[in-house]
């Protein structure tokens, strides 16, 4: 496995992670036995950077206990990624955001605790607070990283303005945004990212798993999928994002790998501070993932997925009430 360094900071991870958020949520019920084979085939691979948030317990702990359960035996060998900045202190109001210093402190103290570690090697705000200078947010890791609590600062769907702030208290060694074949604008704020040495860390690389080759209809999923209210997956923008994986899919064929590892060796293809997070239930899938890392793109091969998806796919990432409003 390929190692890639992500920032100025040092941090340096193998150049294909893994992605924790669907063995808890958004996919419908989870296997915990088959998210910690999964994992555990992902170290196996050289995989060593794993991603993991709050969030996707609900505020229990549970995605991070899991995950901190599978890396026990290997944690030294390994970056562990999670995340706060959500407020769920009562979910039957829903959840809003919280990155107030405090709730930073009290999230990192619990998720060292869920992990089982003395350190968390990222963390990332999940989302900015427009309540909350994010100088103070920058601040307060600062103090965390000063503690020995935690080792690198990340933020999650940023935009310019606010990674410059926060890198000015504290250097952001990572920017986590969605990026895929199907999911183009974040390419805007590569040029910042360069000038600052901020690494990059797509989440959703292959397009929620539509890239797979695998997609149903909105409708067939279970009833806590995701999948059953994403933009991609609604009539009309389904059956265009259909044919251009299949066509994908033949490009692949063509080179003797799956959609899949085509998909990541294209995020891999657009620059060496890129690292992404594809997430799965499967061992096997963990294992084609994996060998995504050992494909190399032509021009040509390029050029053919550019004429396939020139600006990504059909339909926006998220219906528009939740779509980050980068700043």
């Amino acid at each position: 496995m390929q190692h890639r360094t992500l920032g100025a900071q040092g941090l340096a991870v193998s150049a294909i992670g893994y992605g924790a958020m669907g063995l808890t949520m958004a996919y419908g019920p989870g296997d915990e036995e088959a998210g910690i084979a999964a994992i555990r085939r992902a170290h196996d691979l050289g995989v060593t950077f794993f991603d993991t948030a709050e969030l996707y317990g609900w505020g229990t702990g549970s995605n991070e206990i899991l995950v901190g359960k599978a890396v026990k035996d290997f944690r030294d060998e390994v970056a562990l990624a999670t995340k706060f900045g959500f407020d769920l202190s009562d979910l039957s109001q829903g959840f809003g955001l919280n990155s107030r210093p405090d709730n930073i402190r009290k999230v990192a103290d619990n998720s060292l605790r869920y992990l089982g570690v003395d350190q968390i090697d990222v963390f990332y705000q999940h989302r900015v607070d427009p309540d909350v200078p994010i100088e103070d947010v920058a601040g307060t890791v600062k103090e965390l990283i000063d503690a020995g609590k935690v080792k690198y600062f990340g933020l999650s769907e940023a935009g310019p303005e606010t990674i410059r702030k926060a890198h000015a208290v504290q250097p952001v060694s990572v920017l986590q945004t969605e990026y895929s074949l199907f999911e183009r604008d974040v390419e805007q704020l590569f040029p910042v990212l360069q000038e600052l040495g901020i690494g990059f860390v797509p989440y959703s690389p292959l397009g929620r798993g539509f890239i797979t080759g695998t997609a149903k209809p909105a409708g067939e999923y279970d009833a806590t999928d995701m999948r059953n209210v994403d933009p991609r997956w609604q009539p009309g923008n389904f059956e265009k994002n259909v044919e251009a994986v299949d066509r994908l899919g033949r490009l692949a064929t063509a080179k003797g790998i799956t959609v899949s590892q085509l998909a990541l060796a294209w995020l891999l293809a657009q620059g060496e501070h890129i690292v992404p997070i594809p997430g799965t239930r499967s061992a096997a899938r963990m294992e084609e993932n994996a060998h995504a890392a050992d494909v190399t793109l032509t021009e040509a091969d390029l050029a053919a997925i550019h004429e396939i998806l020139p600006t990504g796919g059909f339909g926006a990432r998220y219906a528009e009430e939740h779509t980050p409003n980068w700043v």
